[in-house]
C-alpha cells in the first residue's frame, strides 16, 4: 500500500510539473511580445511563473479535495426524503422563477437584469423549502406511503460522545451495564481535541488526554461495545462544541456529555442529551431521616465539632460532635438530607450521643420536632 501511495504522489507531482511548464512557456512567450527580453530575463520570468503556477495548482487541488470530502459527507448523511424533497422543490422554484421573470424580461435594459436575481431567489427558496419539508412533501404524493419523520428510516439511535464524557471514563462502565443501547459515534475532531490535550504542557491535562485515548482504545477492543469513529469535519464552525451540535442535528443523534454549557446549548437546539453526572445522581443511595449507617470520619467539618465522611458513591455525610472521631468508623443516625447544586448532603448524629440525649435530656421530644420538622 505504501508503494501504491508513493506512486500516486509521484504521478500527481509529475502532472503538476507538466502543467506548470506549459504555463511557464506561455508566460515567457507572452512577455516577449510586449517587451524585449534577453535570456536572463526570460529565465527569471520562467522560474517565477513556474513556481507561482505550481504552488497555485497544489493549493487548488487541496481545496478541491477538501470540497469533495465535504460533499461526500453531506451526501452520505442526508436523508432520502430531504434529497427528493429538495430536488422537487428546486424544480418547482425554477418553474415559479421562470413565470415570475417573464414580465420583468419585457422591460427596458436596467430592469431586465432583475430577471436573474428573481430567478435565483425563487430557485433557492424552492430548494430550501423542499429539503426542510421533504417528509411532508413526500407524504402528499399518491404512490408513496405517508410516513412521519420519526417513522422514516435513518441513523436514529446514534449517540455522539463528547470529549468530556470520554475523559470522565464512566461511559465504559455504563456501556457494560447495558443502560445505553445503539451505536456510539466519535467524530475525528473530538479525537483531535483529545490528542491536543494529551500533548499539553500541563501534566494534569496531559494525563486526562492520554486517559481518554486509552479509554477509546479499550472500548473499541471490547466485543460488547459498538463504537464507530467517523471522518467528520464542519468547516463552518470553529469550536468543537458547535461542531458537535451541528453533527448531532445532521445525524439526528443524541449527545453524551458532562459539559454543562454544551448540555444547555444542545437542549436549546432540540438535541437529546445523556449526561453521565445526572445518571450518577439518579442512582445514588437514598436515605431517610431515622436510618442508621456506618461512616468513616476522615476530616473536620466547617462548623465547630463536625466530622465529615463519605459514602461509596461520593455523597458527603456530616456528623455532629464527631471532630474527635477522625480516622474512626462510627455508627450514626440520619437527621436530614439536603440536595444542593454540588450534590446531596446527609446530616447525621452519632448513635451514642442520641442515646445519652434520650436518657439525660428532658427536651428530647422538642429537639426531635425541630430536627424532623
Amino acid at each position: 500500500m505504501g508503494v501504491h501511495l508513493y506512486a500516486n504522489k509521484t504521478k500527481n507531482f509529475q502532472k503538476s510539473v507538466g502543467s506548470s511548464l506549459i504555463f511557464t512557456v506561455w508566460a515567457v512567450y507572452t512577455g516577449s511580445l510586449f517587451m524585449k527580453l534577453n535570456w536572463l530575463h526570460g529565465m527569471g520570468i520562467g522560474i517565477i511563473s513556474w513556481l507561482a503556477f505550481y504552488y497555485f495548482l497544489v493549493f487548488l487541488k487541496g481545496r478541491l479535495r477538501y470540497l469533495q470530502r465535504a460533499i461526500d459527507f453531506k451526501l452520505d448523511n442526508i436523508a432520502i426524503d430531504s434529497l427528493l424533497g429538495g430536488s422537487l422543490g428546486l424544480l418547482l422554484g425554477v418553474i415559479v422563477g421562470g413565470i415570475c421573470t417573464y414580465p420583468i424580461s419585457l422591460l427596458q435594459v436596467p430592469f431586465s437584469y432583475l430577471t436573474i436575481v428573481v430567478f435565483i431567489i425563487a430557485a433557492y427558496i424552492g430548494l430550501k423549502l423542499g429539503s426542510r419539508r421533504g417528509g411532508e412533501i413526500m407524504g402528499f404524493l399518491p404512490l408513496i406511503p405517508k410516513t412521519s419523520v420519526e417513522d422514516s428510516p435513518g441513523p436514529a439511535g446514534y449517540k455522539v460522545l463528547d470529549t468530556s464524557a470520554i475523559i470522565d471514563g464512566r461511559i465504559y462502565d455504563v456501556c457494560l451495564s447495558n443502560f445505553i443501547d445503539g451505536p456510539l459515534i466519535v467524530p475525528t475532531f473530538v479525537i483531535e481535541e483529545l490528542q491536543h490535550i494529551a500533548d499539553s504542557s500541563d501534566s494534569m491535562r496531559r494525563n486526562k488526554g492520554r486517559r481518554g485515548l486509552e479509554l477509546l482504545s479499550k472500548m473499541q477492543k471490547h466485543s460488547g461495545i459498538k463504537i464507530d469513529i467517523i471522518e467528520a469535519n464542519i468547516p463552518e464552525e470553529k469550536e468543537v462544541d458547535a461542531k458537535l451540535v451541528r453533527l448531532c442535528k445532521q445525524l439526528k443523534a443524541s449527545i453524551v456529555t458532562n459539559d454543562y454549557n454544551l448540555n444547555k446549548v444542545s437542549e436549546l437546539q432540540g438535541i437529546k442529551v445523556l449526561n453521565i453526572n445526572e445518571l450518577a445522581n439518579a442512582v445514588k443511595v437514598i436515605v431517610y431521616p431515622g436510618e442508621h449507617m456506618q461512616v468513616n470520619i476522615i476530616k473536620e467539618g466547617k462548623e465547630n465539632g463536625q466530622g465529615v465522611g463519605y459514602l461509596e458513591d461520593g455523597t458527603m455525610v456530616v456528623v455532629e460532635n464527631a471532630q474527635d472521631e477522625i480516622g474512626n468508623e462510627v455508627e450514626v443516625t440520619v437527621t436530614s438530607v439536603f440536595q444542593t447544586a454540588a450534590g446531596r448532603m446527609i446530616f447525621t448524629r452519632k448513635l451514642r450521643d442520641e442515646g445519652s440525649l434520650s436518657i439525660n435530656s428532658p427536651f428530647r421530644e422538642i429537639q426531635e420536632v425541630n430536627l424532623y420538622g
